[in-house]
């Protein structure tokens, strides 16, 4: 009897034929939860050290949970970069493997995947997307010149200011609002590029660059409507626009089930078109892919020449680019299967249901739910704490405390001071809880909802911090901060006192 496909869905045939996408299914019981799409074929155990540990742990991190030791940590919800989890198919290819360090088939498979998928013609390997963004800013950044961005990323940011060029950051209103219904959050405001681009002239613009899943700003995607309309004002004024396509596979997944005119269009052919739309695109293939290593694509040959040489000099041969041949067997696939919409909806789907869930305790959260994670908003969860005391920073120190989750601050502290040396105060102080794919269980991702339930209860008792050790350029990484108060000792007596014996 032949399998029929689901009502208002097309047969889909997928890698390997004969799939049909059932990655939405409804329960008899009514519940609404995600399902996962894979099995689990190899595991790693996990330990929970005892709540005075954790304690220990945090204060010798220096509250930085970018410090703690990964064995000292139960859910690693630090990041999604390189830590997802791989497939079959990925592991297997990564034997296959050709080691030459010049002309090797494993990135010649790379390029032509590339090509395949993307419609790009040259293809640079990096090591991973902060190579990218270093030769980028190298070649087209120059003292005075102006980067217009939908938002900033750390290490872009820091590397074109390490040029000598200022970013400008021209993400539409309602990016900046915490909670929203606009499913395009991370929009390039059109007005206000036109603005600057009259203001300025285009001779002080480098280039103009749109990222996929703003990071800082609760992994927000933008519409292929707008990545259109940003391209027209482009060619009007002779810019360059270029593209981080780190988070692509969940904007990829957010084009397709929010925006009308493209859910006819498959994943590839959205991937296609967005290429094609970009002077040039980037990415790290720690995030793009399920791998690691990166890229920079491009179809014109003199932008291609510009970068070119600088692979060899920062990166490796260009055939390798600081890639291992492994690596790159893995992207190749890792690519084609984020052509696979059951694939790249497990991240948006996880993190969907625990934002829900979450506000259904009445936790603040980033809406809608966005990409790469699920975003707590600090500034209302303790709103008692001053930016100037790092709120998203002491709320992350927090949870690590309680539940022995690493989450990732994203607010003041991840930026830069001023010149003058005060505070740059960040747009929103976020605490992101990566959602690695394919990594966590709903019972794990459960027990993370529990401890900030806990937590908001006592949030009253979670205090600021103050930095020990401050280095001027990308803080966040490897600074040392302290409690301002014995908050923490505090937070842990309640603990003990509500939990006893519980870890």
């Amino acid at each position: 009897m032949p399998i029929r496909p689901w009502p208002g869905k097309s047969l889909n045939h997928g890698l390997h034929g004969g799939m049909i996408k059932v990655s939405k299914v409804r329960f008899f019981s009514g519940e609404q939860v995600p399902l996962e799409m894979h099995k689990v074929r190899i595991v790693q155990k996990l330990q929970l050290p005892p709540l005075e540990n954790r304690l220990e742990y945090i204060k010798e991190a220096g509250n930085n949970t970018y410090l703690l030791k990964n064995r000292d940590v139960f859910l690693d919800m630090l990041t999604d970069s390189g830590v997802n989890a791989m497939s079959e198919r990925q592991q297997a290819a990564m034997l296959l493997a050709d080691d030459s360090y010049a002309g090797s088939e494993s990135y010649f498979r790379l390029e032509s995947k590339i090509k395949e998928l993307f419609g790009t013609q040259f293809f640079l390997p990096a090591h991973q997307g902060r190579a990218c963004e270093n030769i980028l800013a190298q070649v087209f950044v120059k003292p005075g010149t102006i980067v217009p961005m939908n938002y900033h990323f750390t290490t872009t940011k820091a590397h074109v200011v390490l040029n000598g060029g200022v970013i400008e950051e021209i993400v539409i209103d309602e990016g900046l609002s915490v909670t929203s219904k606009h499913p395009f959050k991370g929009n390039m405001d059109l007005q206000k590029l036109r603005d600057l681009i009259r203001k300025w002239g285009n001779g002080k613009i480098a280039f103009v660059r749109m990222e996929a899943g703003t990071n800082l700003i609760g992994g927000q995607p933008f519409s292929l409507e707008n990545l259109e309309a940003v391209r027209k004002v482009c060619d009007a004024n002779d810019l360059l626009l270029v593209l981080d396509a780190s988070l692509l596979a969940d904007n990829l997944y957010f084009i397709k089930e929010r925006e009308p005119q493209c859910q006819s269009m498959s994943i590839k052919e959205i991937a296609h078109r967005i290429f094609s739309l970009c002077h040039i695109t980037y990415f790290s293939g720690r995030k793009l892919g399920f791998a690691r290593g990166g890229g920079i694509c491009t179809s014109e040959r003199e932008l291609y020449l510009k970068m070119r040489e600088l692979i060899p000099l920062y990166e490796g041969f260009l055939t390798y680019g600081g890639m291992s041949v492994r690596e790159m067997e893995a992207l190749t696939v890792g690519l084609d299967e984020t052509m696979d919409e059951d694939i790249i909806s497990q991240g948006p789907q996880f993190i969907a249901w625990m934002a829900s869930e979450l506000i259904r305790h009445g936790i603040p959260v980033v809406t809608p739910a966005g990409g790469l994670g699920c975003h707590i908003d600090a500034a209302q969860f303790v709103d008692h704490i001053p930016q100037n005391e790092y709120p998203a920073g002491a709320l992350a120190a927090a949870l690590y405390i309680a539940g022995g989750i690493r989450g990732m601050e994203r607010g003041t502290m991840s930026e830069q001071r001023s010149p003058d040396g005060s505070e740059a105060f960040a747009d929103m102080e976020l605490l992101r809880l990566a959602m690695p794919r394919r990594v966590f269980t709903l019972s794990q991702v459960k027990y993370a909802i529990d401890r900030l339930v806990w937590l908001y209860a006592n949030r009253h008792l979670i205090g600021g911090l103050r930095f020990v050790e401050e280095p001027k350029t990308l803080r966040f990484f490897f600074g040392r901060l302290a409690a301002v108060s014995d908050w923490q000792e505090k937070l842990a007596a309640q603990f003990k006192a509500d939990f006893v014996d519980s870890l």
